[in-house]
């Protein structure tokens, strides 16, 4: 369904908001004065803010969801037995992260600002949403990543796997301070895509280290 003027205006101010400030930070007020719009329109249009929020997500997952699924349909329908390693997996995804950076001015911090919502402890509504709503198309990406890592539990796997997840966002939340360093300590200032290539060895080193339940000594 098209969007309002309306509905436009109050989501491009969102995006703005949620990108600068996060989305837990980010007030209504502040929202409907970017968007010279009153709260009746923004209820109107998305119910609450969490309706809201929910609309400024699936603007941004649902390309992102679609560019892997397809990039893995594609590698796997060209390669031999449908495999991938997890090199080129997380290659397909930091393009995939590219590519949505480039389609929309505030794409990233918005997506880094999500996923940094939707790992708080009062936010189980939200993340239940999201699995419900993406399971099916990352599933398939996820259980190839599990495939070329090394052998462990399921339960080891979810942490590697968040492990990865928090990388990114952690890189990609702090790109700027990160910049600023590394252009006071060398001179040279990174560049987003440089960067993002640069972590997947490191991504797949964690992925494919051997599993290990040793219990750390006390001292």
């Amino acid at each position: 369904m098209r969007q309002s003027a309306t509905a436009k205006k109050i989501m491009v101010a969102a995006e703005a908001l949620f990108a600068e400030q996060g989305f837990a930070e980010t007030t209504m007020r502040e929202i409907t004065g970017a968007a010279k719009v009153n709260l009746a329109a923004v209820n109107y249009h998305f119910g609450s803010k969490k309706g809201l929020i929910n609309a400024v997500a699936e603007k941004y997952l649902n390309p992102l969801a679609v560019s892997v699924q397809g990039a893995v349909e594609e590698r796997q329908q060209a390669g031999p037995e449908g495999t991938i390693s997890a090199e080129e997996l997380l290659e397909i995804l930091m393009r995939s992260l590219l590519q949505m950076g480039k389609s929309r001015q505030f794409a990233l911090p918005v997506f880094m600002r999500l996923l940094e919502l939707i790992y708080m402890k009062n936010q189980q509504e939200l993340r239940d949403a999201m699995v419900s709503r993406y399971s099916a198309q990352f599933s398939p990406f996820i259980a190839l990543l599990k495939q070329d890592s090394a052998v462990m539990a399921d339960e080891e796997f979810f942490w590697r796997l968040h492990f990865l997840l928090g990388s990114i966002v952690f890189t990609l939340s702090n790109f700027q301070t990160l910049v600023a360093i590394e252009m006071r300590e060398y001179e040279r200032a990174a560049e987003i895509e440089r960067t993002l290539h640069r972590m997947i060895p490191v991504l797949v080193a964690g992925l494919q280290a051997r599993a290990d339940h040793t219990p750390f000594t006390r001292i």
